[in-house]
């Protein structure tokens, strides 16, 4: 079917007001001429994400939406950030012996920093790079021998995951020179957003919020047609009587001169006794901003990012901070902290590997309250008060990211033997 059979007229509606219509995957997109500016979009990118504001996004044009951006950016440099360590399970110690820990903690690659790789990455797995289509991260693991020495990032909609009849994965990568290679599921490392529709390929946020973006960017479209073409002016003219053509000629090109916002507010020269009538801000003019208000909130709930930390609220945040913070974690990050370890453990972990170690980020500072809070939970865990101690100095010292210690005292309430009994008189 060629392009054109997309918009035949049906016989019984007039050439000039017929829609043209094209149905796909159970939705219509419908064109009222061949000059409606979502035709172009439709026929760019051939349907594809054409949402009912008529726009089709893409990762590029969300990413200019400052919502998206900004919780693109909290997400991303959160996980890109906090340290990625991997433990050993038998003492819950650091395992930096091990070559894997270098590359998840300090460097990935000849090029990147693990902060700029996990940033990357994380971007990449939430759709906002590329088209926006996929919610997926690749990188390419490089080998000498059996041990990982660099992962190499993949740009998202160059890598293609294909199943195949044992179960096990593959990946077609389409080289930038040209060309295609398969890569074997052993050697890519492959996170993905942990909904999915077929259990290989994640869910791109930035398509599942393509319609709420599309709206924020059509509203402020609108709003900066106005100040680009529209007089800004503080309320309204009035005539006791009719204006004269001349008159009506002459005020109709000075209010012309003032169009835009770099003419705003400047003084209008009045014809024929008119008088001025200050005006506020319209009904209309409010709802306008109410409704990108709204639209912020609308896209910051697939990211699962709080409205203060998007600056949407005038919240007191002198002891609500750190609920916050521990709300952000606890319910936007923590699904991708157990997606970014358990990727690791099947990507880059032989089994045996896999039963010594465990990859874990530290979140502690971002979950933990103020110092203050810390001690008195700390002291009262290692039995000041007179209280029942339920931690041990090491379990405090782990938390806090410190490394075991022989040389402290025992915590208090607990024995150690005859160091604790007094000196005997003489």
């Amino acid at each position: 079917m060629s392009i054109f059979d997309w918009f035949r007229r049906s016989a019984s509606e007039p050439a000039a007001t017929a829609p043209a219509v094209h149905a796909m995957a159970g939705e219509a997109a419908q064109f009222y001429g061949m000059d409606d500016p979502r035709l172009l979009e439709f026929i760019r990118n051939g349907g594809e994400g054409l949402t009912e504001a008529g726009l089709s996004i893409t990762a590029k044009a969300a990413m200019k939406n400052p919502t998206v951006l900004r919780c693109v950016s909290l997400i991303s440099f959160s996980i890109g950030m906090l340290p990625l360590h991997l433990h050993r399970k038998s003492d819950s110690t650091m395992a930096d012996e091990h070559p894997l820990f270098r590359i998840l903690h300090r460097r990935p690659n000849a090029w990147q920093t693990a902060f700029e790789f996990r940033s990357l990455m994380q971007q990449n797995a939430l759709g906002a790079s590329g088209s926006g289509q996929r919610g997926d991260a690749f990188a390419l693991i490089v080998r000498s021998g059996t041990r990982i020495i660099q992962l190499v990032p993949l740009p998202t909609d160059q890598v293609t995951p294909r199943q195949k009849t044992d179960w096990s994965l593959e990946y077609v990568y389409n080289k930038p020179s040209g060309g295609q290679v398969v890569l074997p599921q052993s050697d890519v490392f492959h996170l993905r957003y942990g909904l999915s529709e077929d259990g290989i390929s994640g869910l791109s946020l930035v398509k599942q919020a393509a319609e709420a973006i599309a709206l924020a960017i059509q509203t402020e479209k609108a709003a900066a047609r106005l100040f680009r073409n529209g007089m800004v002016v503080g309320g309204a003219l009035k005539h006791k009587d009719k204006l004269s053509p001349e008159a009506y000629e002459r005020l109709k090109s000075s209010m012309e001169a003032r169009e835009g916002a770099s003419n705003a507010h400047k003084w209008l020269i009045l014809e024929e006794g008119m008088d001025v009538t200050p005006g506020g801000t319209s009904g209309r003019d409010s709802q306008a901003i109410e409704q990108r208000k709204y639209q912020g909130e609308e896209i910051s709930r697939p990211f699962g990012v709080p409205r203060p930390l998007l600056n949407l609220d005038e919240t007191n945040w002198g002891t609500g901070v750190d609920v916050l913070g521990q709300f952000f974690v606890r319910f936007g990050l923590n699904p991708w902290f157990e997606a970014w370890q358990q990727a690791i453990v099947r990507c880059l972990l032989t089994e045996a590997e896999a039963d010594l170690y465990e990859p874990k980020f530290n979140a502690g500072a971002l979950l933990r309250g103020s110092m203050k809070d810390q001690a008195e939970f700390f002291a009262k865990g290692l039995g000041a008060g007179g209280q029942q101690p339920f931690l041990e100095v090491d379990e405090v010292r782990g938390w806090l990211d410190l490394p075991h210690s022989d040389n402290l005292p025992p915590p208090l309430g607990q024995s150690n033997g005859a160091a604790n009994e007094p000196p005997k008189s003489a």
